[in-house]
């Protein structure tokens, strides 16, 4: 199958909030601001897990992929955003389109899988201490990641050129900041049910069923955290997972919303607000989550800023 159709236009014009000229100005605003602190909070997240040997674990591995994959996916779509709402021109090439559409998939499908498996380690973690470390191994963790994150590569190369091959019949105006699988099935001509089906079915997988993994993750934390005598060991266990659980409901509760009905059936501003969530709050939050809430990881940012100050 071809990557790129040939009838393709040569641009989009991007709609965003035209109609709304006057959200142009403090979207691209808020713009400027959260991408630098998503990046940067990231980068934080990712640099202290690495240089602090007490972070040297299962769950902050997972962390970092987490961070490099919210660092990518927001960089995805941000400077292009930045681009359209700070300029008359809201045009974005078909190459370019192609290229968003799978780094933007990519991330979105290995977010999915990563969350549901960060929950798992904090299952095994709280559910089962005693083979913590026989389970969560450094090959298994390995292998957990490689293959989520080649199961989100498969889901987006295939959605994503499967939807690069539905006719347009000369369109090549998308009511949307960004290029999206949804958005383009929408616009596309012809007979798409096929797509729409498709769609809905591998975000079952990709959505609805990392979603009830989690959440029977949760229900044996739970009852296990409840069993706990110790108050402090009860509040550090509903501390990291309270976060985990937070960064899930930010992400999962948009994303099913965009992606669990069909294209069709989507509302005109629905897909510029869900995107902004899922592919800039959520990123910019998660780094601030994950410190504010965590001990382990505010002991560990106060020793490298330590560190920093006195070499200086």
């Amino acid at each position: 199958m071809e990557l790129i159709n040939k009838s393709h236009p040569e641009e989009f014009i991007l709609l965003g909030f035209t109609d709304r000229p006057w959200l142009e100005l403090p979207l691209f605003i808020i713009l400027l601001i959260t991408y630098p602190m998503a990046m940067m909070g990231n980068i934080v997240i990712i640099l202290v897990s690495k240089l602090d040997p007490r972070l040297h674990s299962p769950m902050y591995f997972f962390l970092t992929n987490l961070s490099f994959l919210d660092m990518c996916y927001t960089t995805s779509i941000v400077p292009q955003m930045l681009f359209n709402l700070g300029t008359s021109k809201k045009t974005i090439s078909y190459m370019g389109c192609a290229v968003q559409l799978y780094i933007f998939h990519i991330m979105g499908g290995t977010e999915c899988l990563l969350l549901a498996v960060m929950s798992f380690d904090r299952y095994v973690a709280i559910c089962k201490p005693l083979h913590y470390t026989l389970i969560m191994n450094q090959c298994i963790c390995i292998l957990l990641v490689a293959t989520v994150w080649l199961s989100g590569m498969t889901y987006a190369v295939s959605e994503a050129t499967i939807t690069l091959q539905l006719p347009l019949c000369g369109h090549s105006t998308l009511d949307h900041l960004l290029c999206e699988i949804p958005v383009l099935i929408k616009t596309a001509c012809g007979e798409k049910g096929a797509n729409e089906l498709t769609l809905s079915v591998v975000c079952i997988f990709f959505l609805a069923v990392p979603l009830c993994l989690i959440l029977v993750s949760y229900a044996c934390i739970g009852h296990a955290v409840f069993k706990i005598k110790s108050l402090e060991g009860r509040k550090k266990a509903f501390g990291t997972c309270s976060s985990h659980l937070i960064v899930v409901f930010l992400f999962y509760g948009p994303a099913i919303s965009m992606y669990l009905q069909p294209p069709s059936s989507i509302s005109r501003d629905q897909p510029k607000f869900m995107a902004l969530f899922y592919g800039v709050v959520t990123p910019t939050l998660n780094p601030f989550i994950y410190t504010l809430r965590n001990k382990d990881v505010k002991g560990a940012l106060g020793n490298l800023m330590r560190s920093i100050f006195t070499s200086k």
